[in-house]
């Protein structure tokens, strides 16, 4: 028998990893062993794009779960946009994120799992729209007439194109401006949208005109090649268009949102050109029909006319019938006029003749004398009228001029009298206003003093100033009486 070999303490031999070693070797070996995988599931735990952009969520069948990442510039360049609930198919990267030893599906791509899928996620957009108001027909509006420029939102190189300017050829030649879009594919809905404003933010008068009507085509396909005229972006675009626009996208059996926004659905292409501008043909006859009623019309009420006239005709009188009592009355005026002059001029003459002899020299002599003789008397009792006014308002002002001398102080200071006022110029009435230390201003006779109070008398106390000593004389106070040798010898009345 063999000899047992000696027993190694368990994994003595195996290598040692850090923990980021290790999580770096689970992550290369889930990116190399599963590279790009096509996996499908349910969205769960979707809240939308975090405030980087990004998305995070999980994708899960009925057994298992796994998380879900998105980055910001993936999800915008996506098609359809992951939904809480919605089952989808998914092409990503599997790799792991260390920081939480969680394995995860970076996603590249996502569209719906299958048609009942992709169909509920249409009627959920419908009814959404729908019940903001963008399908009403009452906002919808009515296609030209007859319009100058027609606008195509398509691809230049399909056979839409072809088709629809064979259209406009048949029926009536019109300018037609086709501004170029990818019709399928991941960035449609966004090159719609903006060719769609574009056209409306053409000015009305400009160097490239604005069109009359837009037409927004694509040939038929499938569900999936229609996903990108189901975008909010362009159902949206076509409801902010103020010119009117006409869905023609895919065959008549069909169907997009944007042929329930759009102001018409044409079931094809062609049948849009068609519905855009009238036939040629038909507008010709139409008005060839119409220039012939209207010179029927216009000959038959000249007829009527020209009837209605000789009728009214012979019904008027005749010319001199007309003229004949007007022909009388001015032979009757032309004789009364020669005897209503004569008879005018010998009324002047009369009246020439009264007016001459009032105009005599003596009568006029006479009445400039009694004028004069009147103006000398007015003069005189003007002059006696002046004389006794002016008198009477010399003798009123010698009256005031009286009363306004007695009234006045400087009749009072005539007497021997002083008139005081503070430092203000406002007059002291009484000794309790002052207070010692305040300057004064004395109006005498003959001009006046400065002084300052030093102390203050009243009901026969006197209050000293607080600088005067106690046993300094008190001085005079310029409150007493000042005499003044008069007859009467009368003291202040201050």
């Amino acid at each position: 028998m063999r000899e047992a070999a000696p027993q190694m303490p368990v994994g003595a031999n195996v290598a040692e990893f850090t923990v980021s070693e290790l999580s770096g070797a689970i992550k290369r070996a889930l990116e190399e062993g599963f590279g790009f995988v096509r996996l499908r599931g349910e969205v769960s735990g979707f809240r939308g794009p975090h405030a980087s952009g990004h998305c995070y969520f999980g994708l899960k069948d009925d057994r298992a779960k796994i998380d879900a990442v998105i980055w910001k510039g993936v999800y915008q360049r996506l098609k359809v946009k992951p939904q809480e609930g919605l089952e989808v198919v998914v092409q990503g990267r599997v790799t792991s994120y260390p920081g939480s030893s969680k394995y995860q599906i970076v996603i590249e791509s996502l569209e719906p799992a299958g048609l009942g899928a992709l169909m509920a996620l249409l009627e959920d957009r419908k009814r959404k729209l729908a019940a903001e108001g963008l399908f009403n027909d009452q906002r919808k509006k009515t296609l030209p007439f007859l319009p100058r420029l027609v606008g195509i939102v398509t691809s230049p190189t399909g056979a839409v194109i072809r088709d629809m300017l064979h259209g406009f050829e048949e029926r009536f030649p019109a300018r037609v401006i086709v501004w170029p879009v990818r019709v399928q594919g991941e960035t449609s809905a966004s090159e719609v949208a903006a060719a769609i404003a574009g056209f409306n933010a053409l000015p009305v008068e400009g160097p490239l005109a604005r069109p009359d009507v837009l037409i927004v085509a694509r040939g038929g396909g499938s569900l999936e090649d229609l996903m990108g005229f189901n975008e909010e972006i362009v159902v949206r675009a076509v409801a902010a268009s103020t010119i009117p626009v006409i869905s023609a996208v895919g065959h008549e059996t069909d169907w997009t949102l944007i042929d329930l926004v759009a102001d018409a659905r044409a079931p094809t292409p062609t049948k849009a050109a068609e519905w855009a501008v009238p036939k040629f043909s038909e507008l010709a006859e139409s008005t060839e029909k119409l220039g012939l009623r209207l010179s029927t019309a216009a000959r038959r009420a000249l007829e009527h006319a020209r009837t209605h006239l000789k009728a009214a005709a012979r019904g008027l009188p005749r010319l001199q019938d007309i003229i004949a009592l007007p022909r009388q009355r001015f032979d009757a005026c032309e004789k009364r006029l020669g005897r209503a002059l004569l008879a005018n001029t010998r009324a002047h003459h009369t009246r020439h003749i009264r007016i001459s002899s009032q105009l005599r020299p003596n009568a006029i002599l006479q009445r400039i004398t009694h004028a004069h003789e009147r103006l000398a008397v007015l003069d005189a009792r003007a002059m006696q009228a002046l004389s006794n006014r002016v008198a009477t308002q010399r003798r009123r002002l010698d009256g005031h001029t009286k009363l306004l001398s007695s009234l006045s102080y400087q009749s009072v200071v005539q007497r021997g009298f002083v008139l005081v006022r503070d430092s203000e110029g406002r007059t002291v009435r009484q000794a309790a206003s002052l207070h010692p230390g305040d300057r004064l201003e004395l109006e005498f006779q003959d001009g006046r003093v400065d002084a300052e109070t030093k102390a203050v008398r009243l009901g026969g106390r006197e209050h000293k100033s607080a600088d005067q000593k106690p046993d300094e004389p008190t001085a005079p106070s310029p409150f007493r009486r000042t005499r003044r040798k008069t007859s009467n010898d009368q003291g202040s009345l201050f």
